[in-house]
């Protein structure tokens, strides 16, 4: 099919987000709401909190998709209703599918909140088919050293392979259904080309440095995504400052979306009975 192309540039939008946390979000705002299956996508910080300013999402419920958090620096305190507790540290994947109703809880570390420090990451949302909306809820707790990275032979190129496939690696990440997920780290004027699927969206959210796309060689700075044409490869060509960027790809579901804050459904029936479960104290609480 050929390389894929920039087809529309988004930038993100700085906004707050659980306890006050600022975030700059490329969606969904009001130039795009969703990225098939993917409903949300935030880059926390990079932000360097003073001691007692750290702030995160505390209790607050899911149903109906998925959530994973990726660490860059700092570290994160979840834990759930269902008993779940454990940290996420820098390099570290949390893949939490909420599937038929969670309370969750991700926080700085005691520690951040203590003294201070640096944080850094991303959320993502991933949509679950109607067949799995109510599924029993699972976490995939993916370690930094677990995650596999395929490197150019002359070194100017590295990527982290989360979930999916790149050039023959493949991540660590169970999923659902078909997704990619790649930290891609560019040294100065690296060209790279990566293999994608070609039945799966795709688009490449750039948080450092600036890319060139495909052979039209548009552009795509820090802070910018860039929704992706069909093909089945993807030419990535850094600046002279070098670019760090998170590509993405998954097979729509082109399905209904009903979404009402944390809860993601297929139709507003669904969407009641979610908030009906919630408050009656069917997704239960976290014991502390």
């Amino acid at each position: 099919m050929g390389l894929r192309e920039i087809s529309r540039v988004v930038a993100a939008l700085r906004t707050r987000e659980g306890g006050g946390f600022v975030v700059r979000r490329p969606f969904p705002t009001p130039q795009l709401d969703m990225v098939d299956p993917f409903l949300l996508l935030d880059e926390m910080g990079p932000v360097e909190y003073a001691p007692g300013e750290a702030v995160g999402a505390p209790d607050h419920p899911h149903r109906g998709f998925e959530t994973v958090t990726y660490m860059l620096e700092g570290e994160f305190e979840h834990e759930d209703s269902a008993g779940h507790r454990g940290r996420i540290a820098p390099g570290d994947v949390q893949w939490m599918t909420a599937g038929d109703g969670v309370v969750h809880s991700e926080m700085p570390a005691q520690w951040i909140r203590e003294r201070g420090g640096r944080v850094h990451g991303f959320q993502l949302w991933v949509n679950l088919p109607a067949r799995d909306k109510r599924i029993a809820p699972r976490y995939q707790d993916v370690r930094a050293r677990d995650i596999p990275a395929w490197r150019s032979a002359d070194g100017r190129a590295t990527i982290k392979v989360i979930a999916g496939s790149a050039n023959g690696v493949t991540g660590a990440a169970q999923t659902r259904i078909p997704i990619t997920y790649l930290d891609v780290l560019l040294a100065r004027d690296a060209d790279v080309t990566l293999d994608l699927d070609p039945s799966q969206s795709a688009f490449v959210y750039v948080f450092g440095g600036a890319l060139q796309v495909g052979a039209e060689r548009r552009t795509a700075s820090d802070g910018e995504l860039a929704l992706l044409t069909a093909g089945d490869a993807l030419r990535l060509r850094a600046s002279a400052d070098g670019a760090r960027a998170l590509v993405l790809a998954g097979q729509p579901l082109r399905e209904p979306v009903a979404r009402y804050g944390p809860f993601v459904m297929n139709t507003r029936e669904e969407i009641y009975q979610a908030v009906a479960d919630f408050q009656s104290g069917r997704f239960g609480r976290i014991a502390r």
